[in-house]
């Protein structure tokens, strides 16, 4: 059952629906999220064929978040490089870097594993980044948690002058598709989205 989503909302109605999306991907049984991140990982090996040489950018799931760990492993396995978010920790700033996969990682004030190595990335220089969303509709849209940390770091892609520009790829569960999302300046529009279900190619990214 999907979520409607109409063309005018007013920004509490958007905190709402927010809320009950997360709630509701919060409900998902541990055995569910399991599944879900397997069958996701297999939509990503056939759809993108992940290669070696390739710059990951994965983010390091929340308990209730659909689960990374397989398509992290899945593009170990391919030699992909990795990189995690890592985001500023003044709490001021919203900037966000990408950072290599190491051995630990820390948890942030916002409770997400973070890597602790130094070695960064610019965002221009991903080659594929998969990003977490509360909710999404098949022109790419993205509903997200409400901190505009990714919206900023492909800001760039907006703009359309730099010759590299990464793809841009969401993880969620079929539910969270919703019929419509108003398009606000600062969006930065999804390439695709993987879900249990398969791939979405998203009509504006």
């Amino acid at each position: 059952m999907r979520v409607a989503l109409p063309d005018s909302r007013p920004g509490t109605a958007r905190r709402q629906l927010r809320a009950a999306l997360i709630a509701r991907r919060r409900s998902v049984p541990a055995h569910e999220r399991a599944r879900a991140a397997r069958s996701v990982a297999r939509h990503v090996d056939a759809a993108l064929a992940l290669r070696a040489y390739w710059r990951i950018a994965i983010y390091a799931a929340r308990p209730e978040e659909l689960d990374t760990a397989p398509l992290i492993a899945l593009a170990q396995q391919r030699g992909c490089r990795i990189y995690l978010p890592r985001i500023d920790r003044r709490r001021a700033s919203r900037a966000m870097t990408f950072v290599a996969l190491g051995d630990s990682l820390r948890v942030n004030r916002l409770g997400i594993g973070e890597p602790e190595s130094t070695a960064s990335i610019g965002a221009r220089w991903l080659d594929v980044v998969f990003l977490p969303l509360v909710g999404f509709d098949g022109r790419g849209l993205r509903l997200g948690a409400g901190g505009g940390y990714y919206d900023r770091a492909f800001a760039f892609r907006r703009l359309r002058h730099a010759w590299h520009a990464p793809r841009l790829v969401g993880l969620a569960y079929a539910f969270q598709q919703l019929e419509h999302i108003d398009a606000a300046p600062h969006d930065v529009p999804m390439d695709a989205v993987v879900t249990e279900e398969g791939i979405t190619r998203c009509t504006t990214g």
